[in-house]
């Protein structure tokens, strides 16, 4: 078996004139020979190829940066050193979707240098795995430059086939909170990642970044055809990237698969490509399912501001924890408990105040109450987008939830994108983008101050995930994404496809903080897009080790039978298998739970119904379970009969394959518990 094959080719009269014609001068295999990326020179310009089997899946596409007062780094180049290496460890998550990760692939790095004056040099660094490619570019100290500045990044994408593509428009508004688009490759415009496509010879493929640090998110702009470039959010002086040298890049990363569910059992890349923990023991933090002040919050019915509806009271606060105490839920969110709210806090959140709350809500009292119920705060941290105003307070802050036992805090960045408060040394206000440079920076200061106050961040409007949870564990969770509350806004609620659309998109970043669990199905004045059964389904589907219950007590008080799922389903899990699943149509997944021998089960289609055959085959063998199904009724249908719902019980082994029937807009939960 070759592990790694590096090659140079020289040549004295230089190279063909076309293209098509370039010289490959290194390659690198994935350890079974999967795929293979080749680097290629063509009148010094450098590109780089990605074949699967033998097969094109990224055709010759650039790489390079267009720097200010220095112009392009991208031609008159050649290789001037290369080197290669094979790496394979398995490590150790201390919370997450897979107890243990294989970290295995082969490695190459190329140095290229100008022959021209100023004669700069930089590496690219690629690292081939059989499930995909990460690759990034490293800047060593260059004569007569103390730092770059990065205008453009020249790194392109150019795929091999036409494709579908599941996409949401980047550089617009909203942030990451768009309905997915599912349209032939060649009308996406700007996108976030991660992008997902699908060749027309059935070849997923998903585009993102891993380790994001100190650096500009990227998007991809479709340039012609079917080739993108590299797009790097911007930062307020004009510029990309401000960084002093030596630094390297984000790895820009392909996840290449032959099914969608395949291409989720991938994204393991995404951690691989991060560093190792960074904050040593993180058993403080203890993943879990929780409650809070929240949904009557979207729904109107209560406040964020004080008055006559504020939710933050000391009275409706106690009422939540002894529900979380009897219900066996650890968390309680409590949202609206600091002064800031009253007014027009929506990108101006400079009445924020994160070390004290209101008259009304005795967080002191309510902290030793919950304690004596065994249950934990959640902290609130909604800067408004006055995140400078925010930095200065938050170790104060985490210094503050320490001593009471909060050990998560939700954060929140509600304004519209670009729209950051970044206060300079000399006074001066500007405003940043959320997947911009400093922003990236703002959010490891978060963790940091954090961590030393033993505190878990879940972020909200946040920049996206690239896997930096395994570099700091204690960011759990996050949005990045259109969440439950669309289904108490409307405009319009979110549709049966969206959290199939989620799997396989979004959440191949990581971990979301989806909010699921409405069992009363009611928005404001509109019906939530889905049936009771779905909403299950969300909490095996969807992962987060951080789960709301997000729907009122007095809701499930009404539904005891769907609830009992909720109380029973786990945050933390030691495998997890994805079954069977078609991008933006159906999933389902399977999930072993950390502590104990239990698995569950959580399946989930669009708004057609399906009868899927699910063999047990994870289960352990020689072993009987006793399966508790929580099911869509006969009747059941998202637009006229959602609250059609059966529960059952019955025994099976890993020897039996389940006859899973989702209704239109539904799913199936199944507790299997181990006898």
């Amino acid at each position: 078996m070759r592990l790694w094959l590096l090659s140079i080719v020289l040549t004295a009269a230089g190279f063909a004139a076309l293209p098509l014609h370039a010289e490959t001068v290194a390659s690198v295999t994935s350890p079974n020979d999967v795929i293979t990326v080749e680097l290629d020179l063509h009148e010094g310009r450098v590109g780089y190829r990605v074949e699967r089997f033998g097969e094109a899946v990224i055709d010759t596409s650039a790489l390079g940066f267009m720097l200010r007062g220095s112009g392009k780094l991208e031609r008159n180049l050649e290789l001037t050193a290369q080197s290669g290496r094979s790496f394979d460890e398995t490590w150790e998550q201390p919370w997450g979707e897979d107890r243990y990760v294989r970290n295995h692939y082969n490695e190459l790095r190329a140095t290229l240098t100008e022959t021209v004056a100023p004669n700069r040099s930089f590496d690219v660094v690629f690292r081939v795995y059989d499930e995909g490619v990460g690759f990034r570019y490293e800047f060593p100290e260059q004569a007569g430059a103390s730092e770059w500045i990065i205008d453009d990044e020249l790194t392109e994408f150019a795929l091999a086939q036409p494709a579908t593509a599941w996409w949401i428009p980047a550089g617009e508004w909203n942030r990451y909170e768009y309905l997915y688009n599912r349209t032939p490759l060649n009308q996406v415009t700007t996108a976030h990642t991660p992008m997902t496509v699908r060749t027309d010879d059935g070849l997923h493929i998903a585009f993102h970044e891993a380790a994001l640090v100190d650096y500009a998110g990227m998007w991809l702009r479709r340039t012609d055809g079917r080739r993108f470039r590299a797009q790097l959010a911007p930062a307020s002086e004009g510029w990309k990237v401000r960084r002093t040298l030596p630094f390297h890049t984000p790895w820009r990363t392909l996840q290449i698969a032959d099914s969608a569910a395949a291409l989720y059992e991938s994204s393991n890349l995404i951690l691989n490509l991060n560093e190792p923990n960074k904050l040593g023991d993180v058993s403080w933090f203890e993943p879990a399912n929780y409650v809070g002040i929240w949904w009557s919050l979207h729904l109107e019915t209560e406040s964020w501001a004080t008055g006559k509806k504020h939710g933050a009271t000391t009275a409706n606060t106690k009422r939540y924890i002894d529900f979380a105490a009897e219900h066996g839920f650890r968390g309680v969110l409590v949202e609206g408990w600091n002064p800031g709210w009253d007014g027009q806090w929506f990108g101006n959140g400079y009445d924020f105040d994160f070390t004290k709350a209101t008259p009304d809500f005795d967080i002191e009292a309510l902290s030793a109450y919950a304690k004596s119920k065994g249950v934990h705060l959640i902290g609130h941290h909604e800067t408004g987008c006055a995140v400078s105003h925010y930095e200065e307070q938050m170790a104060d802050a985490f210094a503050m939830n320490e001593r009471l036992g909060i050990d998560v805090v939700k954060t929140g960045y509600v304004c519209d994108a670009g729209g950051i408060e970044r206060r300079l040394p000399d006074g001066t206000i500007t405003r940043e983008w959320h997947d911009g440079q400093w922003n990236a920076g703002h959010h490891l200061r978060v963790l940091e101050a954090a961590a030393k106050h033993h505190v878990a961040i879940n972020t909200h409007e946040p920049i996206k995930d690239t896997g930096l949870r395994r570099t700091y564990p204690n960011w759990v969770s996050r949005e990045g994404a259109r969440g439950m509350e669309y289904g108490a806004w409307g405009n319009p609620t979110n549709p049966p496809e969206h959290e199939v659309n989620l799997v396989f998109t979004r959440m191949l970043s990581g971990p979301m903080d989806y909010t699921p669990g409405i069992l009363s199905l009611q928005g404001r004045g509109q019906t939530i897009q889905t049936t009771i059964a779905k909403q299950l389904a969300l909490y095996v589907v969807l992962y987060s080790p951080v789960q709301m219950a997000a729907d009122l007590p007095e809701n499930y008080a009404k539904h005891m039978d769907a609830f009992q799922f909720i109380k029973d389903v786990p945050a933390d899990w030691s495998r997890t298998e994805v079954l069977n699943g078609e991008v933006g149509d159906y999933v389902t997944f399977a999930r072993q739970d950390r502590n104990s021998d239990d698995w569950y089960l959580g399946s989930i289609t669009d708004e057609n119904g399906r009868v899927l055959e699910v063999p047990l085959a994870f289960l352990e063998p020689g072993r009987s379970y006793m399966a508790q199904i929580y099911r869509d009724g006969e009747r059941a249908h998202w637009e006229d009969a959602p609250f059609e719902f059966e529960r059952e019980s019955r025994e099976v082994s890993s020897a039996d394959v389940l006859t899973i029937r989702l209704a239109a807009g539904g799913g199936q939960a199944i507790r299997f518990v181990a006898r």
